[in-house]
Formats: C-alpha cells, sequence, structure tokens
C-alpha cells in the first residue's frame, strides 16, 4: 500500500489526482464514482473541470483558427488550466477533512495535441519544464483506455457535444494522451480487459492502493506489481516512445529494525523531484508506505541521516507503453556495489499471471526471468555494504514490492553467481 500527498502536521491528506484517457474511456462516470466514493469514506472531494471542453464551448473552432492562432489558444489554455488546478489546490490545503482532487485531464494532456517543437517553445517562452507540470504537479495520473481499444463494440461519440471522433482518431488520440504521461513516478493505466463496471472498480481500487486504503470486499483486487531480469540492453530505436530519468536513491536512518527510510531524487536536464519513503510492516502482511513530495532544501537537510550501512543507489529509470501496459525498466549505474554491476530490472502492475503475463511483456527485450517477490533482487539489499552471508539487515521477503519489500526477520541470504 502507498501514499504520495501532501499533509498538514494534524495528517490530514490532499491528494491530487489527473484523470485521462481517451475518447470514450468512462472518464466522466469514473469521475463520478470516485467521486462518491471518497465521499462515502468522509473526504472531501474537489473535480476541476476540463479546461478545453469550458473554453470549446464557448464557440471555439479549431478550423476556423489560423496557425498562429491555434498556437496561442492552447498556449492560453495551459494558462487558463494551470490557475484553474491552483484555485483548487489552494481550496484542498485549508480544507480541514482529508481532501482528493480529481483533475479531468492535466497539463501534460496539452502536448498531445501540438507538436513537439511548438511545445518546446511553448515551455521556453513561460519558464516551465516537464518535471514540474508532470511529475511534481499531481501525485497520481490514471489513464482510463479508450473503448475504441479494445471495445470497439462499445464506442460512440452520441453522449459528448464536444466529440466527434471516429475510432481510429480515438485511437490515436488515446495513444498520444497516454504517452503524454510517460515517466510520471504514479502512472496507471486502465484497459478494456473486463467489462465497464470492472474497469470503473479497478480505477477505483488502484487510487486506493496508492492511498493506502482498505477497499475491504468493495472492490475486487486485480493487480500486483511483478518484476523481470534483462539482460543485453537493446539500441534506443528497439523501444517504443519513452521517457529517461536520472534516480538517486539514499536509505536513511530508521526507528526500528522493521522500518525503512529512503530519499529519491529523480529528474532530467537539470530539474528534480524529491520523495521521502516511511515503509512499515502492516498486520495483515501487507506493507504501508507513505511517500512525501520534498523541497530541495527539506532534502538536502534529511540527507544528514543517510545509513552508512547501504551505498547510494544509481539508476537511469526508463518508462514506455507497449500495448497499453506501462512499463518502467531500471538500470543500475556506477557507482555502486559490485553485485549492482550491469543490473536491469524491469517492473510492471498487472492482474495477469503464466502465459498471459508472458504475452504482454516487450518482444523487444531479451528477459531471462521473472523474480517478483525475490530478495535478491531488493533494493535495499542490493544496496547493503556488507556481504549478504554476514549481515542481519537483509530482508528476506515473497512479497517483493517497489524497489524492495522490508519485512527484516533475520534471514540472510547469498548472491547468486555473484550477482542478483
Amino acid at each position: 500500500m502507498k501514499t504520495t500527498m501532501e499533509g498538514s502536521a494534524e495528517g490530514k491528506k490532499v491528494y491530487k489526482l489527473v484523470l485521462t484517457g481517451g475518447p470514450c474511456g468512462g472518464k466522466t462516470t469514473g469521475q463520478a464514482r470516485l467521486c462518491t466514493f471518497f465521499e462515502n469514506l468522509g473526504w472531501k472531494v474537489f473535480r476541476v473541470p476540463e479546461t478545453a471542453t469550458v473554453l470549446l464551448s464557448g464557440g471555439i473552432k479549431f478550423s476556423d483558427l489560423t496557425t498562429d492562432e491555434a498556437y496561442k489558444f492552447q498556449e492560453n489554455l495551459l494558462r487558463t488550466m494551470i490557475q484553474m488546478e491552483n484555485t483548487f489546490f489552494e481550496l484542498g490545503k485549508s480544507c480541514t477533512r482529508n481532501c482528493l482532487i480529481i483533475c479531468d485531464r492535466g497539463v501534460m494532456d496539452a502536448s498531445a495535441f501540438v507538436s513537439k517543437e511548438k511545445w518546446d517553445r511553448m515551455m521556453r517562452t513561460n519558464s516551465w519544464n516537464s518535471v514540474e507540470l508532470r511529475d511534481n504537479r499531481y501525485n497520481h495520473i490514471v489513464h482510463m483506455v479508450s473503448a475504441a481499444n479494445g471495445a470497439e463494440a462499445f464506442y460512440s461519440t452520441e453522449d459528448h457535444a464536444c466529440r466527434s471522433e471516429g475510432v481510429d482518431l480515438a485511437r490515436e488520440l488515446d495513444y498520444k494522451s497516454a504517452a503524454a504521461w510517460i515517466g510520471h513516478p504514479y502512472f496507471d493505466v486502465i484497459d478494456n480487459s473486463s467489462d465497464f463496471e470492472s474497469k470503473v472498480n479497478r480505477m477505483i481500487e488502484c487510487v486506493c492502493q496508492k492511498l493506502g486504503i482498505d477497499t475491504g470486499d468493495r472492490l475486487l483486487t486485480t493487480s500486483k506489481k511483478v518484476k523481470f531480469l534483462v539482460s543485453d540492453l537493446p539500441k534506443d530505436s528497439a523501444f517504443p516512445a519513452f521517457q529517461d530519468f536520472e534516480v538517486v536513491h539514499h536509505y536513511l536512518q530508521s526507528a526500528g529494525p522493521r522500518v525503512q527510510a529512503r530519499l529519491r531524487k529523480r529528474g532530467q536536464n537539470g530539474h528534480f523531484s524529491y520523495i521521502h519513503t516511511i515503509r512499515r510492516p502492516h498486520l495483515h502482511g501487507q506493507s504501508i508506505e507513505v511517500k512525501t513530495q520534498l523541497t530541495h532544501r527539506d532534502y538536502l537537510n534529511m540527507l544528514t541521516q543517510r545509513d552508512d550501512a547501504h551505498f547510494t543507489i544509481y539508476k537511469k529509470r526508463r518508462c514506455f507503453l507497449v500495448n497499453n501496459q506501462y512499463f518502467q525498466m531500471d538500470i543500475y549505474k556506477d557507482p555502486g556495489h559490485p553485485r549492482c554491476k550491469g543490473l536491469i530490472l524491469l517492473e510492471t502492475y498487472t492482474s495477469l499471471s503464466g502465459d498471459k503475463l508472458k504475452g504482454i511483456l516487450p518482444k523487444f527485450l531479451n528477459i531471462v526471468k521473472e523474480v517478483t517477490g525475490q530478495p535478491d533482487y531488493s533494493m535495499f539489499n542490493l544496496s547493503l555494504k556488507e556481504d549478504w552471508s554476514n549481515t542481519k539487515k537483509f530482508c528476506y521477503s515473497l512479497h517483493d514490492q517497489d524497489e524492495g519489500e522490508f519485512r527484516a526477520n533475520g534471514h540472510s541470504q547469498k548472491m547468486i553467481n555473484g550477482k542478483a
């Protein structure tokens, strides 16, 4: 279970969620259901309207605009969206209850409708950058795949005044809107592999999992993280559209042997986001993981709490989409323990297993084996300075999640062939 959010000293939560997707993906219905679900939990829910729909409903037609007018419209749309969102974000901060803010699309969605050259120009002109707009602005992105991609019989434009896309165009827009968010640290894609009711439940469950909310039997648990060992990194040209990030992890001194703390620095082109993570075991065998966004100053202050028993972990993290499945690949870099040299790990969330799981994996990667839950591949264990046969800090777990489960219980285990 995980949660990444802003919060007050009293523990109040403010969670900024972007609900996005292609045409006829269930976004409107999903937003209403999500709102009701969280209101029933006692949360305050704000819904930021889709800026493009607000503006286009005022009589604007792209076909009537010149090239320069279309560019300025997109730029002003983005400015308007940012200001609208900021208004709700400020309300969230002053709210006395836990607060969920649902954004009907987010800033990066606009990049799907302009060329890369114009987007880069817009970023420079307004002193914006993708790390701030994509990674730091929102806690979680959920993409609802269009019915035009996997549920074509249910694709319709009848109930949406601003929608006129055919199936082929809808598929293209669906991919572009998903690709715009590649690289966000908490990005989930909800596909059409189930009926619509289950699709909406999977979306709500996905948000609850990130927040660490126990849904009991109200929602069916469907997805888990799976991890694979990869060898022989192919050329960049073998990949679909991807985003690469520089990632640095520091383990911190913790309050006890069953609690772990770490700092993560993640970014591109000199722009970074900073996360502090505390993970502790839960009574029912799961882990509770609380993630807090930090300022650069707070990050530097907390670095003084580094645990000398661990190496700093350096990675290149590559994020990409293959057939509506979102993957994250960590390529370990020097300096680090020799056991990490050449290590490449691929991760994704899925409810599939066996041959069906193998069927969704990228064909262009040389996947050696699945290593889900194997302690040899926990980042915590990989970062240890001591030999694993001699340390009591080694963590053994059958449920390795997001960069290392840590239910320390005194087990130790040696490396296999000198490498995880």
